[in-house]
């Protein structure tokens, strides 16, 4: 007789408003108050990094422009982002979860996968083992951790969510068919605004809508993430927990309200998706090779234009400039465009294709930068 499938057992840790929640650890005059890592003071110009709880509450959220975060919330405060710290902290976090698993995906400085179906200290349930990770993050460290746990990524990273912030979610087995099915369709992992959009004006509203769609009609509708989407809708991800992940490009893109027809519209744009990559670069503390410049224009044709450069580079005049570049000598007189995005890939160490994506990319994973 065929024993039964061993499910394996994953959490997906995602720490609390991170960059603010430290600033309002180390600064106790910040604590209770609205604060906005990142940007500048009286919204004069940049993006917020991370906002706290607080700031939340009055519509603040990263990648928000300074000048819109300062209209919604008239007492924010606007803090220097401190990346030493966190990188430190984000260290000590990691420390933490390697007392139980060393098979450790991180994500970002704030978040990470770990995969404990085999666990170093025998405990055996993945809920202790989150309860026990969260306790010492809070205990040790002063902050406060959200924690997903299930049989696979897609629903434990989905389950950290549920609860935030300071919480755990436990999605089992038995459970996730009927848990995709009342899903809205922008809470699946890889569905953007644009995509979720078009779900919805053809009438797609929850998991329960997308079962309804062969795998065929699913990639004639959406391309090539199509395949993946069909999967995860019926709760099939054999994505591993990858402890050597290599990171391969880092970048941001917006969809706008409406079509942008002028440089100087473009340009504007193009300096806010390029504080959110250059913060997104200092995060992780890497430099790239090659910028790469994504153009989408109103009939969907979609382009891309790169530039290489012998050293890595990472500040926010060259991949501004870099991209302004890049536009100037691809846009046409009479071009409206819908979407823009910048990238930085071929970082030190990896074999120089600039067009070589990541797994992420590949799934239409491209981040939103007012996501």
């Amino acid at each position: 007789m065929e024993s039964a499938k061993r499910h394996r057992k994953i959490i997906h840790i995602d720490m609390d408003a991170f960059y603010a929640s430290v600033e309002q650890r180390d600064n106790p005059q910040y604590r209770g108050k609205p604060i906005a890592v990142g940007g500048s003071p009286e919204g004069r110009g940049g993006v917020v990094a991370t906002a706290s709880y607080e700031a939340r509450k009055f519509g603040v959220r990263s990648a928000m422009a300074s000048k819109k975060a300062k209209q919604l919330c008239k007492d924010l405060i606007f803090v220097r982002p401190r990346f030493d710290v966190y990188k430190q902290v984000s260290n000590q976090i990691r420390e933490i979860f390697h007392r139980y698993t060393d098979i450790i995906e991180p994500l970002s400085l704030d978040e990470a996968y770990l995969d404990v179906t085999d666990d170093k200290q025998n405990i055996g349930s993945a809920i202790d083992i989150a309860k026990l990770i969260r306790k010492a993050i809070r205990d040790e460290l002063q902050l406060t951790a959200s924690a997903g746990v299930s049989v696979n990524k897609f629903i434990a990273k989905i389950a950290s969510d549920i609860n935030k912030p300071d919480g755990l979610a436990f999605i089992g087995p038995s459970k996730i068919t009927s848990f995709i099915e009342k899903l809205p369709v922008e809470k699946f992992f890889g569905v953007g605004k644009v995509t979720a959009d078009k779900m919805k004006k053809m009438g797609l509203h929850t998991g329960a809508d997308l079962k309804k769609l062969s795998e065929a009609e699913m990639t004639r509708h959406f391309g090539k993430p199509g395949k993946f989407y069909y999967k995860i809708v019926r709760g099939i991800d054999d994505r591993e927990v990858q402890p050597n992940r290599e990171l391969k490009s880092v970048g941001a893109e917006d969809t706008f309200r409406y079509d942008l027809t002028t440089l100087d519209e473009m340009y504007k744009e193009l300096e806010a998706i390029a504080d959110v990559v250059y913060t997104r670069l200092k995060r992780n503390n890497i430099k790239g090779r090659t910028v790469t410049l994504k153009i989408k224009y109103h009939d969907f044709k979609l382009s891309t234009r790169s530039q290489s450069f012998a050293e890595p580079v990472g500040d926010f005049e060259t991949i501004l400039e870099t991209s302004k570049t890049l536009l100037a000598t691809s846009i046409t007189d009479d071009a409206k465009v819908r979407l823009l995005g910048i990238s930085l890939s071929n970082f030190p160490g990896q074999v120089s294709k600039a067009s070589r994506k990541s797994e992420d990319d590949q799934l239409g994973l491209f981040e939103d930068s007012n996501a």
